[in-house]
């Protein structure tokens, strides 16, 4: 049977219009508005992302194409590239963040998302907080102003655990210190947090330890601090040593006058040690081996958005329309995930993510194009003349 939508249509229908409109009249996005609706704009925005379009030209003139499907998509004709650029310059980013997080809390609370793969035996919430920069030309982005000859944005990213998934997200510029960013999120007593030496603060890791967060970071190589205690390593495993720690420096005492876990662990792809600072004093030297190998997960949640989304080029050079472009690309990551946790097939993100590029405005049921992509699409049933009796 012919399917009666496109998958860009129902790929749609997980944002629900009446949920929508709510967030338009909650920020004010469609005031002194002419014709031009907040859902043909984040139509257009999450087009740009699934199309991988690099202009507001290819946007505009994508949809075009495409002019008779437009109507299953809600919106009745495409977008003028002028229109386009004055909605993302004036119109409040705050709607596509807000889009983004209930739709998030959407697919979280219906387990569309899947689980970790890498299971824990503890309940502690893990995150991982890090921060990636977006280069941008500094004559066409010069409120971004970023070095002498250099602009650029930076995303700080908190990442849960249980999905890969953000959350919390922070656009500053990029000459923000992520160090400076950290107190911004807020956790949960309880919480384990994993991250790279570039957070290394004693101030910071004595406030988290006082409100009973947990962390796991790299040490510093010119760190000053005594040995407590020395634990016995496990056998046959990568950890060399695990030592309880005081830190002894004039800002050590001072920030973080606690007792520290020192864990140093051998890694054989590198053929080096890693040394790892924590303020757990319970967990196995392995498990605390294991939290911060899968931090990785943060750096593979920054590639599969720069190379699979819109993110290094953009269609508009204000701050509101860069905002807006960067929500409408996690947004655009969100259904990849969930496509990628529906599918049968045994497929990349990338390839997903390509395949869907091609197939945005293919009529197919998602289900069966997710399971055999390549399959040929169905024909429409042969117009066929009926006889009328008339005798």
């Amino acid at each position: 049977m012919l399917q009666a939508a496109s998958l860009f249509n129902q790929l749609l229908h997980h944002f629900p219009r009446n949920e929508f409109a709510a967030l338009v009249k909650k920020h004010g996005a469609e005031r002194s508005a002419k014709g031009f609706t907040c859902w043909t704009q984040f139509v257009s925005m999450l087009f740009c992302q699934l199309g991988r379009a690099d202009s507001l030209r290819e946007i505009c003139n994508g949809l075009s194409c495409c002019l008779g499907k437009l109507v299953h998509l809600g919106i009745a004709k495409a977008p003028r590239r002028s229109t386009l650029s004055y909605a993302n310059e004036h119109r409040p980013a705050a709607l596509f963040e807000d889009l983004f997080w209930t739709s998030l809390a959407r697919f979280r609370d219906s387990g569309a998302l899947g689980q970790r793969q890498h299971k824990f035996r503890f309940k502690n919430k893990l995150l991982s907080l890090d921060s990636t920069t977006i280069t941008l030309c500094l004559s066409l982005f010069p409120w971004a102003k970023y070095r002498r000859a250099k602009g650029g944005v930076k995303a700080h990213v908190l990442l849960d655990h249980d999905d890969y998934l953000p959350a919390y997200v922070l656009l500053t510029e990029a000459r923000r210190s992520d160090v400076k960013m950290a107190d911004s999120f807020l956790l949960n007593p309880g919480s384990i947090v994993a991250m790279d030496r570039g957070y290394n603060d004693y101030a910071l890791f004595g406030r988290w330890t006082k409100a009973g967060v947990f962390f796991v970071t790299r040490l510093k190589d010119d760190a000053q601090f005594e040995i407590v205690e020395e634990r016995t390593r496990p056998q046959n495993s990568a950890i060399c040593v695990d030592q309880i720690i005081r830190l002894t420096s004039a800002k050590g005492r001072a920030g973080c006058p606690h007792l520290l876990r020192r864990v140093v662990v051998w890694v054989p792809e590198k053929d080096d040690v890693i040394v790892l600072l924590t303020n757990h004093l319970e967990f196995g030297a392995t498990t605390i081996a294991a939290i911060y190998k899968d931090r990785w997960k943060l750096e593979l949640f920054f590639k599969a958005i720069k190379q699979n989304l819109t993110v290094k080029t953009f269609v508009g050079t204000s701050e509101n329309a860069l905002r807006i472009q960067i929500w409408t690309a996690l947004i655009a990551l969100l259904l990849l995930k969930w496509l990628h946790h529906l599918s049968r097939a045994n497929w990349s993100l990338s390839n997903l993510a390509s395949l869907l590029r091609l197939n945005l405005f293919t009529y197919r049921e998602l289900t069966k194009w997710l399971n055999d992509p390549l399959e040929t699409p169905p024909l429409p049933p042969p117009p066929q003349q009926l006889t009328l009796a008339l005798c």
